[in-house]
């Protein structure tokens, strides 16, 4: 299996982070993410098809704010926060706050 790619700090743009955040799906998934360390794609489908959750992993992962890694056949997800925080600080927080 190949690795996930994810971008550098500096490839991160404020359109694709406000884009990747625009939709509820992926939002609900950045604040279960802020939660805990790392879930698998299972825990966080919501009973969702695999498809159309794999479409939601993609966007996030191009966006910069979740990192994605195999291990056998599992993926694990993690919100890049640190990372987020470099490049727009505070936005993450204000994010999280609004729930």
């Amino acid at each position: 299996m190949r690795a996930f790619k994810h971008p550098a700090l500096q490839d991160l743009t404020l359109e694709r982070v406000l884009y990747a955040l625009s939709d509820p799906v992926r939002l609900e998934i950045i604040r279960y993410l802020a939660d805990v360390p790392e879930a698998t794609c299972g825990e966080l489908d919501g009973g969702r098809p695999k498809s159309s959750m794999s479409h939601h992993f993609r966007v996030l992962r191009d966006a910069g704010l979740v990192h994605t890694r195999s291990v056998g056949t599992t993926h694990l997800n993690s919100l890049r926060a640190d990372v987020l925080e470099a490049r727009f600080p505070g936005l993450l927080a204000s994010v999280l706050a609004q729930r």
